[in-house]
């Protein structure tokens, strides 16, 4: 699990180092650290905020799960 946490970083930072090799502008590099970070908030939201504060019933499984849970939900 290590090895494929470290895999993931790895093409994080390679995709980022390429993309402001691409376009090495200020711009570019405030916008990809601001979806970074809006990705990574809304990836808190869907497993923690929600298992802990909202549905304690709600179980990590995965981003298709959590889909699910939300057309489960407005129905």
């Amino acid at each position: 699990m290590y090895l494929k946490a470290a895999m993931f970083v790895a093409i994080g930072v390679l995709a980022s180092v390429l993309l402001l090799l691409d376009s090495p502008t200020l711009r570019t590099a405030s916008l990809l650290a601001l979806a970074v970070w809006a990705f990574c908030r809304a990836y808190y939201f869907a497993f923690y905020v929600v298992q802990h504060y909202i549905d304690d019933r709600y179980r990590f499984a995965g981003l298709w799960s959590f889909v699910a849970y939300l057309r489960r939900r407005n129905r």
